[in-house]
């Protein structure tokens, strides 16, 4: 696997599949649940017209991630629908497979047949006729796959429950108004993308460690990118004396240079993530107000003391 360095980005690593069966191993076979039909509006329940249709001609359909790839042995959901909308304005939901390669009856004319693999998806207009050979549909995916991680610093490693990812189709304009492809993604999970550019919104913490940045999914290729946050994690603790023992029932703000509020919490010693740069700690106890000022440097986690007297 070739290594990439990207400027604010950390590391980016693509992997080129030299068999199909170790991409679906690396993609993983879970069925999603939320997939979005590109094209087509959300599906109906399947009509009894269709689930009773009469026998009729056979159609064989496979699926693959590039044109010249090897066929999707699993991980596949099928879906076929009626070209025209129902009552509801809906296309009715006529038939449904999942696995790999799958095999359908259809009478005669026109359906629409949308195959998935993750968040990757295509659609196809079918005509069946009724004379004639009917030829096995392929289905090309035009679709990769997509890891994300992140550090602190150079390479801190960053606890997976303290990360998430949000995954947006790269478009311009601002941030919260382009399309969420799928939000909260874990760490060190592969999320199956149609081929293109994302960006991704990486949120360290719960405060202010934030990174944004574009990557590209490429067909039949695995990316594998590690982001780079500036920031790191601090414990607040209010003490009588240096290294002595954080006092209960303290109340915190943090400012940042330009009298931010970026962090409200009580306890003894509550731990926060941090983006780099310089802030202002404020500790209430009793009646008593004291406060410090602190840098952060990216991947350095440390204590905050701040002194009662």
């Amino acid at each position: 696997m070739n290594r990439l360095s990207i400027y604010m980005l950390g590391f980016l690593a693509v992997l080129q599949w030299g068999n199909i069966s170790g991409a679906q191993e690396a993609f993983g076979i879970d069925p999603d649940s939320s997939i979005r039909l590109p094209g087509l509006n959300q599906y109906a329940p399947a009509s009894a017209a269709g689930s009773s249709a009469a026998a009729g001609r056979m159609v064989q359909m496979e699926a693959a991630l590039t044109e010249d790839g090897a066929e999707l042995k699993y991980g596949l959901t099928w879906r076929v629908f009626h070209p025209i909308p129902g009552p509801d304005g809906k296309l009715p939901l006529l038939a449904t497979s999942e696995g790999g390669s799958a095999q359908f009856e259809f009478e005669p004319g026109e359906y629409f047949i949308h195959v998935a693999f993750g968040r990757a998806g295509v659609t196809k207009k079918l005509t069946v006729p009724r004379d004639g050979p009917v030829e096995k549909q392929r289905m090309v995916l035009e679709a990769g796959g997509l890891v994300l991680n992140a550090v602190s610093g150079i390479d801190a490693r960053i606890p997976p429950s303290q990360l998430r990812f949000n995954i947006y189709k790269a478009e311009e304009g601002i941030v919260d108004e382009q399309q969420l492809v799928l939000g909260d993604v874990k760490p060190d999970t592969i999320v199956r993308l149609n081929a293109g550019t994302y960006h991704i919104v990486s949120e360290y913490g719960d405060v202010n460690a934030v990174i944004r940045s574009d990557i590209r999914v490429e067909a039949g290729k695995l990316t594998e990118a590690v982001i780079q946050h500036r920031a790191a994690q601090l414990t607040l603790k209010l003490v009588s004396e240096p290294g002595g023992e954080a006092i209960a029932d303290t109340g915190w703000s943090i400012l940042t240079s330009g009298g931010d509020v970026v962090s409200e919490s009580v306890g003894a010693f509550p731990t926060i993530v941090l983006a780099e740069g310089e802030y202002t700690a404020i500790a209430r106890n009793k009646g008593t107000v004291l406060q410090r000022e602190f840098t952060v440097l990216a991947g350095q986690n440390s204590d905050v003391e701040v002194l009662l007297n």
